[in-house]
């Protein structure tokens, strides 16, 4: 099941439609990106964080699972948490500040 650009259009919305935030599809499904840098992936209209460091604040609140099978493990964000978990901006910007700059 692909993601429909609705999710896209609400996960953006709620993360304040910054411009640091934007959205690509692949393959059905999306990239999630914040200042250049991918820190989520959006699959079957459910948001994927990436498990680092930055996003740990998300362990306590937040299912584990897999986008897609065989990729690693990712917090699970479920819709009514886009709203509920109110530094999740601050979360994928902590993210994409914490991956390397491409050479």
């Amino acid at each position: 099941m692909a993601t429909s650009k609705d999710t896209i259009t609400f996960i953006l919305e709620r993360l304040g439609r910054d411009p640091r935030f934007s959205a690509r599809a692949m393959f059905g499904e999306y990239a999630l990106y914040a200042d250049g840098k991918v820190v989520a992936l959006v699959c079957n209209d459910m948001l994927y964080v990436k498990i680092t460091p930055a996003s740990t604040a998300l362990e306590d609140v937040c299912e584990k699972d897999a986008p897609y099978p065989s990729a690693k493990q990712y917090y699970v964000v479920a819709e009514e948490q886009l709203s509920s978990i109110e530094n999740i901006p601050d979360i994928l910007i902590a993210i994409a500040g914490a991956i390397p700059q491409k050479k």
